[in-house]
């Protein structure tokens, strides 16, 4: 935390007097109270009441009296703030593999099961598109605002969506990349700040070279983050004959290092939200200093009220 005028909390001295002259005259009373020798008198004009109620109104009062210097200081913090017309788009891989059953229940319902958990914690105006790849890439939802629509595209993902059975890591890139640039009026020429999640469980077996779709990323300002889901005991049964799917992630831990993204490893449903969540704390938002006095203000301004309605409920004289 930082302060834009920091030569204010000298006020805070100020604060401190008044704590010690508080408790200065707490003492003058107490030894006055035990000189007054007439205890029915004495219980009478000041009857008992327990001791920390009536330190409470002042405690809250000279607590206020702080907060309001230090908001009166400007503090300034560093704060995280959505991007302007932020863009995410989400590439999942519907290949064969995907319905390997080392993840319960298999690969792909627990890839869009975390996906829709994720999509959900994003900003309402964070922009958010689907591709879905196999040995080819689709967009299956644009970069929109609209949930529903994201929602109802995840529901869609399946094996053999797009027609061509593979891994096209490559594609699923270069095809996001293409929503990105598609995104509005101006997003050829003004790119929004993008960034592209890519899901898969294997190495590329089709399509562009993932390494010349990344430096296209590149070029863009577009970081790419992998996330290699699966076991290496993985397998899909075809014809009553198991066919072993080893996850294979050294393509995405490339693809994510020449991007500036990062590479992810989940091999269970729980990491696979983890690591999500860990991507969605960073995408889409830049960080700027913002005063935050209102903060403090408004906190001293509670301290107030209470201080006020404390010393309303226990010294009132009223019936």
């Amino acid at each position: 935390m930082t302060w834009q005028s920091p030569a204010r909390l000298w006020l805070l001295l100020a604060v401190v007097a008044l704590v010690a002259g508080y408790l200065v005259l707490q003492r003058r009373q107490s030894r006055y109270a035990v000189r007054f020798t007439n205890l029915r008198l004495l219980d009478r004009v000041a009857p008992r009441r327990p001791a920390w109620r009536r330190h409470v109104p002042a405690g809250l009062f000279l607590a206020m009296l702080a907060l309001l210097v230090v908001g009166f200081a400007r503090p300034e913090a560093e704060v995280r703030v959505p991007r302007e017309r932020a863009t995410v788009m989400v590439a999942v891989d519907v290949s064969t593999s995907m319905l390997a059953g080392d993840v319960d229940p298999d690969r792909l319902t627990a890839a869009k099961d975390a996906g829709r958990r994720f999509v959900d914690g994003l900003p309402d105006e964070f922009n958010v598109g689907l591709v879905a790849f196999a040995g080819s890439a689709a967009v299956l939802v644009p970069p929109s605002t609209d949930r529903e629509a994201l929602h109802d595209g995840i529901e869609r993902l399946a094996e053999g969506i797009t027609g061509v059975q593979g891994t096209a890591i490559g594609e699923a890139i270069s095809t996001s990349l293409g929503a990105v640039k598609s995104l509005d009026a101006t997003a050829a020429k003004d790119p929004p700040p993008a960034r592209i999640i890519i899901l898969s469980d294997g190495a590329n077996t089709s399509g562009m070279d993932p390494i010349e779709a990344a430096d296209q990323a590149v070029a863009a300002k577009v970081p790419v983050h992998t996330i290699s889901f699966g076991t290496p005991g993985g397998s899909v049964d075809r014809g009553g004959r198991a066919i072993q799917v080893p996850v294979d992630g050294q393509t995405l831990r490339a693809v994510a290092e020449q991007t500036g993204g990062g590479f992810h490893e989940a091999s269970t449903t729980a990491e696979l939200k983890d690591v999500y969540e860990d991507i969605g704390t960073s995408v889409g938002y830049r960080t700027e200093r913002q005063d935050i006095s209102a903060r403090f203000i408004g906190l001293g301004l509670v301290l107030a009220m209470g201080a006020a309605a404390g010393s309303l409920r226990w010294f009132s004289r009223l019936p």
